[in-house]
């Protein structure tokens, strides 16, 4: 039996590592523009207060109400979210969390 030499295909992009592009991304719009953080924390506030949430994103928001108690240092909380301890895990799996960063020209806080 003769196999033929094909080219190789790509695989397809996974969904991780389009969410780390994300992630990426967002922090160094946070560098930018540190007043972007008011974004998050109005984000953590608006899914807090809804009735049904799944209990790990309930988790990832009281992680980030421990980075944010800690300090408001842009460098600090990208280091936390980078991070691959259990924290920066659990802030990335819910990149929901990071909604408007890119979005919004300007932060309103």
């Amino acid at each position: 039996m003769v196999y033929v030499n094909r080219p190789r295909r790509k695989p397809p992009r996974t969904k991780k590592d389009t969410q780390h592009q994300y992630i990426e991304r967002v922090i160094e719009e946070l560098r930018q523009y540190p007043t972007k953080l008011a974004i998050i924390k109005r984000n953590c506030d608006e899914y807090r207060s809804q009735l049904y949430l799944k209990k790990g994103f309930l988790l990832a928001i009281e992680r980030f109400d421990w980075v944010f108690e800690v300090d408001d240092d842009v460098e600090r909380i990208a280091q936390q979210i980078l991070a691959d301890d259990y924290i920066g895990q659990r802030l990335r799996r819910y990149p929901l969390l990071f909604k408007g960063v890119l979005s919004q020209q300007n932060a309103e806080g």
